[in-house]
């Protein structure tokens, strides 16, 4: 399924027949040809968890060395719903939205450019239901969109030590403590608020009681955007531009929907929707490690793309160059090669 996604097949006979192509090499992977019946057993009956670990495990990986020299995180949360549609997703039904499917949910790190946490759902499940699963960490600023308002779940994060940047919904009860003077036309305001209610809707009681920054930012041809975060003393400018880091997920959402397989799907049932969603997750860390590790500069469409030009070629190394040419050398003159000797 990772062969699938990096050679950009679209169907189990694509798979069958392109990873079959390259019977010489299989004893490289330890494997054997494949074939496509048994291929869809297994996306059929296979626990999809192993993917999820692998998955996380790279992600861990690729992040670590990152980590290591920032003193502060930023991580970017949002989803992004997975289109299904024919005879074989009637299982979308039960919990099927405006788009049936299902949804993944990342949690990303700005500054190594990588997902960190994932998640999938079912299309119904609301966003914020999994940003409350995932563990805060102190230090850590965390930026997301109105999808994810939860008062007691932005209290949590402000008690456990986290900043979060997020937008504030146009009903939202507050009061105005104080104003600080603003430098237009960029900020049109940055005001210090607090939640007029002390329960939330549907009676639900409302946690937070700490003071909160309600920054207006303009927007060309736009209406003015209303941010909200705990953090009181950076730069209003600072907070804006924290909040428009979150399209840095956008992007990673169109990448892995333009170039690698998450729109056509080899199997019907919810369990190989799944598994291809996981290997294609996989085979994007793949190409990141190994793109970081060459440290060509190079971008990831043009990394993937040669991977793909040649997935079973084995690259010359200085060593297999040398022997090839002291072989070659020796076949002309009859002196064995000194490699050789």
């Amino acid at each position: 399924m990772v062969y699938a996604q990096l050679s950009d097949a679209g169907s189990l006979r694509q798979i069958e027949a392109g990873f079959n192509q390259h019977r010489n090499h299989h004893y490289h992977l330890g494997t054997r040809s494949v074939r496509r019946t048994t291929l869809s057993d297994a996306n059929q009956k296979r626990n999809p968890q192993i993917f999820a670990d692998t998955a996380l495990a790279l992600m861990q990986q690729a992040g670590s060395a990152v980590r290591k020299h920032r003193d502060e995180m930023l991580y970017l949360l949002d989803s992004t719903s997975i289109a299904l549609r024919g005879r074989g997703s009637q299982w979308t039904k039960p919990t099927a939205t405006r788009t049936p499917g299902l949804k993944l949910h990342l949690l990303y790190d700005s500054g190594s450019q990588l997902p960190c946490q994932h998640s999938i759902t079912h299309a119904n499940v609301n966003d914020v239901d999994e940003g409350r699963r995932l563990p805060i960490e102190p230090g850590a600023t965390y930026v997301f969109d109105k999808g994810y308002c939860d008062y007691n779940w932005w209290s949590r994060m402000d008690g456990a030590g986290a900043r979060f940047v997020t937008r504030l919904k146009s009903n939202a009860a507050v009061k105005v403590l104080a104003s600080s003077p603003v430098s237009p036309p960029k900020i049109l305001s940055d005001e210090q608020v607090q939640f007029a209610n002390r329960s939330c809707r549907g009676g639900h009681r409302n946690l937070y009681t700490g003071v909160l920054r309600r920054i207006r930012v303009q927007r060309p041809g736009d209406d003015a955007l209303v941010l909200v975060t705990n953090d009181l003393q950076a730069p209003a400018e600072e907070i804006a531009s924290l909040y428009k880091d979150r399209w840095q997920i956008e992007l990673f959402f169109k990448w892995i929907k333009q170039h690698l397989s998450v729109k056509r799907f080899v199997g019907e049932s919810e369990n190989a929707v799944r598994i291809q969603l996981l290997t294609a997750l996989i085979a994007y860390l793949l190409v990141a490690i190994l793109n970081r590790a060459e440290g060509t500069g190079r971008s990831l469409w043009m990394a993937l793309a040669e991977i793909r030009a040649g997935l079973f070629s084995r690259p010359a190394t200085e060593l297999s160059v040398r022997r090839r040419r002291e072989r070659h050398q020796s076949e002309l003159s009859g002196v064995q090669p000194e490699l050789f000797r």
